[in-house]
């Protein structure tokens, strides 16, 4: 370590300019440069300045403006926009009751949204709060582990294997250190890092003596000194530079083409009637109200905040299950999933993995074996992993002789599969001792060890050998090869070269039984149509063991020699009917999961470690656990508080609730404004007056839509929670035109009666048509909610109870002070009666057309297959910090 240098008083501005070319410094000179100990780090207090002088360690501000921007955004919708633009004419025309009233609707609707956005925004904080990117610094003296945001410039960094790079960095001290730089240079393979200096003229990835933010610590420990954090780091640089957005989703792509759809028909009718309404001679300021009026009256607006509302309520129910949502729009895919991909160590298993057995590869138990492993396991340095925990759980006093030291270290990787450690003690020459998968390490191996004596491992010994492996496998046991070889003192650096000519001394036996309850869970998933396919990196028999005892088809098996030889187009058609994928590396997760994709599957991956990161950020829905490796958890949209797929199993179901109550509104509101406009269009192009002033329908719109404020609440048939659920702006369009000319059909019947029957003069008419409009809207949200009959499927209280309380409030608006603003009359008791016949009549139509549309609807599902209603999509890898 360098010699540490005092901290130097520096100017008030020396902090706030970056160091420049820092990677050509030594690191005592940039402690001095950032007033830093280099063994006690800074002070908390010193921390607690700096925050406030360089802001938090994220590369943008999450809070977007506070609650004022909040609101501002509100006005930024289109349809307020409309709104707006009709009040100004109003204003602008002398109408200045009518500009006041509209303003006033504006308001009360954008305050709702806001209202429900922002208490979404703070609970999915509160839940990301929970699960926060951490890391360990030094700061007065000792290490303290601190939330990523509140790193700074100064600070001494603690990496470990799986750790995440929170801040650009010069190592100070390491220890076999390799850095995955994927992220900032493409570069496929870990790096290895050392303290030291690089030439100035040093691209990324040839600052060997630097770590950046965002990449990850694949081995070996470190100690780093924080340079930049924020939006000084590299990874802030090419980020701005390079856009970098989290891709589109399945469900943000159907909102978005739900809005072109109702975009357009919104247009037509608008045309249409304004130009219809001006032939018929009609004033210019009304028609033109009326039209806009119309367009808003069409459109759900309150959709983005029903979608931010029922996610954030999904969220926090998922929450209580042990489900933490960081991406809400990964809800969506979670309830869409069809395919989960899962290791097995853990989530199939009990994930407590014990060392049974240390054998000679005659299979005779051997002490000898058991030191070699113990001292493997004892001095690597590399990733902690619970093979090696198995190992060294079972150390004794005296099992390590105090003698033996840790001369140097071959870090496991995942392509080699094994991890080497040189050792030297005071009775023999430095010996390599190699642990890893059983057929990597016989690979390498020249001998064998028989009966203390080294034999050469031919041909015929290796097939015995495979014999030997397999049948353990077959058992379920886990084996690990262990190998040594002599090393010369005089040896200038030890390689992955030196792994050669070994000498095979014997194998440690593993075991991870399945969990308990496993089985009933796959069984859950795969009645809720999700496949479940295990990827795994262990041998082909144990994970065939394995899944035949929890009731996943063994028959259909990859090994990832196999997946290496295939094309991506030979992939792609294996992938969906393999459920075993053996042996396989991390790059063939990656491969694996987007071939699934491209066959049409959404695909869910869980995984933990650090070698499942590619696979996460190539899934629909990435899951990981809390206790995953930081690369891992930052990778996923889901993270799990307790690895188990019943916790995951009933994130599902959540999900998928999440996702029919979304559709549920969407549903409910275009069927029925799409019916009540197009009666409304149609009845301005005959009646002699307008059937509704513009403040009327802008009314109607803004009391239907509270109770869809309470959809969120709404209970889910266990019929939605049997299947993925999925966008289908087809479907969305059919359900418009089964619904909304039956409410049309019953709004043309009102009108007959009003006129012929009951003679009603204009504001009679427009007040009567007011309160069946409503009715007829509440009763459709009532019935559609569910395919079943009403009765066997009741809402939520809370939706029912919002229902009844706005009907009830639009039935007595006419006779109130507050009907006289909006132009309305008091209705004749006995119009009032027929009106409620109408809406009753109205409701049992719709319960009878509802149930013929359901059963039709599902007839046609079962006649094609699931995948062929889906387009197979593309997606670019997500870059989060």
């Amino acid at each position: 370590m360098d010699i540490p240098v005092p901290p130097t008083p520096l100017p008030s501005s020396a902090l706030e300019v970056a160091i420049p070319a820092y990677w050509t410094r030594s690191p005592s000179e940039l402690g001095a440069a950032l007033a830093t100990s280099l063994q006690d780090g800074l002070t908390s207090g010193e921390a607690e300045e700096r925050v406030r002088r360089f802001g938090p360690n994220s590369l943008s501000e999450e809070s977007g403006g506070g609650m004022l921007a909040n609101f501002a955004r509100q006005f930024k919708s289109p349809l307020v926009l409309v709104l707006v633009f009709a009040a100004l004419v109003a204003g602008g025309v002398g109408e200045v009751h009518d500009a006041i009233i509209i303003s006033i609707i504006i308001l009360a609707s954008c305050f709702l949204g806001f209202l429900q956005e922002h208490g979404a925004q703070r609970a999915v904080e509160a839940l990301r709060q929970r699960i926060s990117l951490t890391s360990k610094v030094r700061r007065d003296g000792a290490d303290k582990v601190v939330a990523a945001v509140g790193i700074v410039p100064g600070d001494l960094i603690l990496l470990s294997a799986g750790s995440l790079v929170p801040a650009d960095a010069v190592i100070v001290v390491a220890q076999d250190l390799n850095v995955s730089e994927a992220t900032l240079t493409g570069e496929t393979f870990p790096v290895a890092k050392a303290p030291g200096v690089s030439t100035k003229d040093a691209g990324l990835g040839d600052r060997s003596n630097c770590v950046f933010t965002g990449t990850s610590v694949r081995s070996g420990t470190a100690t780093a000194l924080a340079i930049a954090t924020g939006p000084r780091t590299e990874f802030a640089r090419i980020a701005s530079a390079v856009a970098r957005q989290i891709p589109e989703t399945e469900f943000a792509r159907g909102v978005r083409h739900f809005g072109f759809l109702m975009t357009r028909i919104m247009l037509c009718i608008v045309v249409v009637v304004l130009v219809a309404n001006l032939l018929l001679h009609r004033p210019i300021v009304d028609s033109l109200l009326f039209s806009l009026a119309l367009a808003v009256g069409l459109t759900p607006e309150l959709l983005p905040a029903i979608i931010s509302v029922t996610l954030a309520r999904g969220a926090r129910t998922m929450s209580k299950s042990g489900v933490i949502v960081r991406r809400l729009d990964a809800m969506e895919n979670l309830g869409s999933m069809d395919v989960l991909c899962t290791d097995k160590t853990g989530t199939l298993t009990e994930g407590v993995i014990r060392l049974d057995s240390c054998v000679d590869p005659q299979g005779v138990v051997s002490p000898e074996v058991r030191r070699l492993a113990l001292l493997n396991s004892a001095f690597q340095s590399g990733m902690k992993n619970p093979l090696d925990d198995a190992v060294t759980a079972t150390i004794a006093a005296g099992e390590i002789s105090s003698d033996a030291r840790k001369l140097a270290e071959i870090p496991y990787d995942f392509s080699r599969k094994r991890l080497s450690v040189i050792v030297a003690g005071k009775d023999g020459a430095p010996l390599l001792i190699c642990k890893g998968a059983a057929s990597n390490v016989i690979g390498v191996c020249a001998a064998v060890m028989a009966a203390g004596r080294e034999l050469t491992l031919n041909d015929n010994v290796r097939k015995q050998l495979d014999d030997v492996c397999r049948q353990w496998g077959e058992a379920g046991m886990r084996a690990l090869a262990v190998a040594t070889r002599p090393i010369s003192e005089a040896t200038p650096k030890i390689s992955r070269e030196d792994e050669s000519g070994l000498c095979l001394q014997g194998f440690l036996l593993f075991s991870d039984p399945p969990k308990a309850n496993i089985s009933a869970v796959v069984a859950s998933l795969v009645e809720r149509g999700v496949r479940i396919k295990v990827i795994s990196g262990d041998n082909r028999y144990v994970v065939r063991h394995l899944a035949s005892a929890i009731g996943i088809d063994g028959s259909r098996m990859l090994t990832g020699k196999e997946v290496g030889r295939m094309s991506n187009d030979a992939l792609f058609s294996r992938a969906g009917k393999t459920d075993l994928f053996v042996e396989i590396d991390p790059n063939q997760k990656e491969r694996i999961v987007a071939a699934l994709r491209k066959a049409g599957h959404v695909v869910g991956y869980l995984g933990d470690g650090i070698n499942d990161a590619p696979a996460l950020h190539e899934a629909d829905v990435g899951i990981s656990v809390d206790g995953a490796a930081d690369v891992a958890r930052e990778a996923a949209d889901v993270v799990l508080m307790r690895q188990d797929l019943a916790v995951l199993s009933k994130g599902v179901d959540d999900g998928r609730r999440t996702f029919t109550n979304t559709m549920k509104y969407i549903s409910i509101a275009t069927s029925a404004n799409f019916g009540n406009m197009i009666s409304m269009a149609a009845a301005s192009l005959v009646l002699p007056f307008l059937p509704l002033l513009a403040k009327q329908i802008l009314l109607n719109n803004l009391l239907s839509d509270l109770p869809a404020m309470a959809i969120a609440t709404d209970k889910v048939d266990p019929a939605d929670l049997r299947r993925p659920q999925r966008w289908d702006i087809s479907r969305i369009k059919r359900f418009m035109l089964w619904f909304g000319p039956l409410s049309s059909i019953f709004d043309l019947a009102t009108f007959v009666v009003l006129l012929a029957v009951f003679s009603a003069g204009q504001d009679e008419f427009r007040s009567a048509w007011f309160v069946e409009s409503l009715m007829t809207q509440l009763a459709t949200m009532l019935v559609i909610r569910t395919p079943g009959p009403i009765w066997r499927s009741r809402p939520s209280p809370l939706l029912f109870g919002t229902a009844i309380a706005v009907g009830a409030a639009g039935v007595t608006i006419p006779y109130t002070a507050v009907g006289g603003l909006f132009g309305f009359v008091p209705i004749p008791l006995e119009i009032l009666t027929v009106l409620l016949g109408i809406s009753l009549f109205y409701v049992a139509a719709l319960e009878t057309v509802k149930i013929f549309y359901f059963t039709t609807l599902s007839t046609e599902d079962h006649s094609q297959p699931r995948t062929s209603r889906r387009r197979p999509r593309t997606r670019t890898r997500r870059h989060s910090k």
